[in-house]
């Protein structure tokens, strides 16, 4: 019909269609944001060069740096020179076992030595020189001849367990290492565990078993007449000249007083400094801004960054560590506190203001109990925070456990030290943890 119109289109897409379009665009991004996150995680990888940092990687290395966390080494060391032979733990002066007093697996007859470092592996010292008996292979004999080393093996070519010169012959085998040069012969044996946790060598206690040092407390005679046997245990664990756990025991309680000082120093400043940040406490909106831009700033640079600075400027030591935390608190108390203030209940302040209270009884009664629970609640997670952030602290000021973990680590070879270093800050952290839980508890909930 000639008189008749086309209908308009509609002004709305049908609603079918768009479900279907949203559908889609969902589906896009469902795709696209894991294809965004694998770029990046491979673009890290190349920026960071993790295929070359894992083919220099040494797993040798590692291997023994984890077996020295929870073994030791035993020197056994003859001065070819002298004839002297010592038997020391890790090789150190003040794990030197007393002359008489050798473990067991060491014999001395005349200047013959005998090693029994287990499974079959025997060295043997003596005059001519020395011998390392290893099972399945047979003798290895060195003997000095003129200004060079003589090396007998049984026939073939030398395992590469074995390295030989003119001047140094050095062998590693399970049963552990044999060194021998011009100077001396050292071998050395692998055990498990720390040996002088407790005791030094010197130490009477040393190598007694639980029986026998409850024995020697309880009713022995006293191997120090001007003591009993308790007193001088304690003595002899505390000053152990190669745990140091007096020392160890001071260091620990100077973390955790680096972090109670600055946690606690930060919130005692920042309570009156929040009060004066927040909108319904403080009617001069100029000295808000500027209180806030503070906070911003202080807490804005990392805590380790000013720890750097103030040990430049008052130098090292453990209370430039807790002036450090006390500075970073500050700034982040003197935000939470504000904002926690700023969302109180105005109706309790009122009942306060209806009783005649001036301004610091109102915030005295009506402004403290509320806020009260949170400021606590974030002041006990801080301090627990604290007390694991004194320790890398500690390492740049020279004060605390992190000190001690530091020189540990820069000797290279007293991992033992390390591992119970690491032991001692985990339980302290757990300890601290479990201090500011049932805190929480007493002082919010009341239980």
């Amino acid at each position: 019909m000639t008189g008749m119109t086309a209908s308009p289109p509609p002004l709305f897409p049908p609603v079918a269609d768009t479900v279907i379009a949203r559908f889609r665009r969902r589906r896009m991004l469902s795709f696209a944001v894991p294809l965004a996150i694998l770029a990046y995680l491979l673009y890290a990888a190349m920026a960071f060069d993790v295929a070359g940092l894992a083919a220099r990687a040494k797993m040798d290395n590692a291997k023994v740096l984890l077996a020295d966390f929870w073994s030791h080494k035993t020197h056994v060391t003859r001065d070819n020179r002298s004839g002297r032979l010592t038997v020391a733990i890790e090789g150190e002066a003040k794990g030197l076992y007393p002359q008489g007093r050798l473990p067991g697996w060491v014999t001395v007859a005349g200047e013959v030595t005998t090693i029994d470092l287990g499974g079959g592996h025997v060295v043997t010292y003596d005059a001519a020189g020395a011998r390392y008996a290893v099972p399945d292979y047979g003798i290895i004999d060195i003997r000095p001849q003129g200004d060079r080393l003589v090396l007998t093996t049984p026939e073939g070519a030398l395992p590469d367990w074995i390295n030989a010169s003119d001047r140094r012959v050095s062998v590693t085998t399970a049963g552990g290492r044999f060194a021998y040069t011009r100077s001396k012969v050292e071998t050395f044996r692998y055990a498990a565990g720390w040996p002088a946790f407790f005791f030094t060598p010197d130490s009477p206690f040393f190598g007694k078993s639980w029986t026998q040092l409850a024995g020697l407390a309880l009713w022995g005679e006293r191997l120090d007449p001007s003591r009993p046997n308790v007193a001088a245990m304690a003595s002899g664990f505390l000053n152990n000249a190669m745990w140091q756990h007096g020392a160890v025991f001071w260091a620990m309680f100077e973390t955790i007083l680096m972090a109670f000082l600055g946690t606690f120093g930060a919130a005692i400043l920042a309570l009156p400094l929040g009060f004066m940040a927040a909108r319904n406490m403080m009617p001069f909106g100029a000295l808000r801004f500027g209180l806030r831009r503070v906070f911003d700033f202080i807490r804005g640079v990392d805590g380790l960054i000013w720890t750097i600075v103030l040990a430049r400027a008052f130098g090292p030591g453990p209370m430039t560590g807790a002036l450090a935390m006390l500075l970073t608190d500050t700034g982040s108390f003197g935000k939470m506190f504000s904002e926690a203030l700023e969302n109180i209940d105005e109706k309790q302040v009122e009942g306060v203001r209806s009783t005649g209270a001036d301004s610091l009884q109102r915030a005295r009664f009506g402004v403290i109990p509320q806020v009260m629970p949170v400021l606590l609640s974030q002041v006990l997670y801080f301090l627990e925070s604290n007390t694991r952030s004194a320790t890398v602290i500690g390492a740049i000021v020279g004060g605390g456990i992190g000190l001690m973990l530091t020189q540990a680590i820069q000797t290279q070879k007293d991992w033992e030290d390390v591992a119970w270093y690491i032991v001692l800050i985990v339980l302290m952290v757990m300890a601290m943890d479990s201090l500011s839980g049932w805190l929480r508890r007493k002082l919010i909930r009341g239980s």
